[in-house]
């Protein structure tokens, strides 16, 4: 019986308590990271990745923002656990990113935020201010105090077009529309298959950052009708710079040939150089935070 006693004494739990204090704040954090055809488990007091050669890889899930999980990919429960605990956000990928299906929610220690959230989209008059603070970074200096919401998109609708137009004779390459038709990707010319991939990446990251500061994707303020508006609201503050200007770019230099490899690390070179988590956390702050939500308030 002594020994049996002895025994339970020595055996140590695998996994050191996370908490909040000892994790690093979002916008210091690693982007993201993309796996396919393996395994996420734990092991030791860490999440490894285990491919489909067996190469086995240590992942510190403390230190990045959101793992996408693309085809053939496997995660253990004790996997899950870890990377909640350590605010790690895990999206669930087509093949190189190309759509984004859903999202694990990260517990938070508090729900004032995604209150704070509620009561400002479900307000009409709220949710067409907040709208209105979106589209004026667009449309810097433009009078949009009046706007309602169909006349905001129609403005953007035009300065869209105008700026795919823009940036291809930049780059001077030939454009025709943006055209996509989900499960035919292949049929895409070579920008609208980049623009599909790198758009599908920035909502994984953007939908991570949101779950992460407490927010939920759901309850969108521009858009509507569709699973994430609100990582769509704040994707667009982004996209031109990030996804469009990149497609084009990486035309000219792919010379007509999707090469999946070059455009996943482009992007994620783009991601980190923009300083794109910072600028997430700083923009949701200003557009919904605390302080900026005082503003709406009658």
């Amino acid at each position: 019986m002594p020994e049996k006693e002895d025994v339970r004494k020595e055996v140590k739990r695998l996994f050191v308590r996370i908490t909040r204090d000892t994790l690093p704040r979002v916008t210091d954090k690693y982007p993201y990271l993309y796996l396919e055809r393996g395994r996420l488990e734990v092991d030791d007091s860490s999440v490894k990745w285990i491919d489909a050669q067996g190469g086995c890889v240590h992942l510190p899930v403390a230190t990045i923002s959101s793992l996408l999980l693309g085809p053939g990919t496997s995660v253990t429960h004790e996997a899950v656990k870890v990377a909640a605990a350590a605010n790690c956000s895990l999206c669930w990928v087509g093949e190189d990113s190309l759509l984004f299906y859903a999202a694990g929610v990260t517990p938070t220690s508090h729900t004032r935020n995604m209150q704070r959230q509620a009561a400002l989209s479900s307000d009409p008059d709220t949710a067409l201010e907040v709208a209105r603070a979106m589209f004026s970074r667009r449309f810097p200096g433009a009078d949009i105090g009046q706007k309602s919401l169909p006349e905001l998109m129609g403005m953007e609708g035009l300065r869209v077009r105008d700026f795919y137009i823009e940036t291809a004779k930049k780059y001077g390459v030939g454009w025709k529309g943006r055209n996509f038709v989900p499960g035919k990707f292949e049929l895409s010319d070579l920008a609208n298959k980049i623009l599909t991939a790198t758009n599908a990446a920035l909502y994984g990251i953007v939908a991570s950052v949101i779950h992460s500061l407490g927010y939920s994707p759901h309850l969108g303020f521009v858009h509507s009708g569709c699973p994430l508006p609100f990582v769509y609201d704040i994707a667009d503050l982004y996209k031109g710079e990030l996804c469009v200007d990149l497609a084009f770019s990486l035309c000219r230099d792919l010379a007509g040939m999707y090469d999946k490899h070059a455009v996943a690390t482009a992007f994620r070179e783009r991601v980190i150089s923009l300083d794109i988590l910072e600028r997430i956390v700083r923009d949701v702050d200003a557009l919904i935070g605390e302080k900026s939500a005082r503003r709406y308030r009658k």
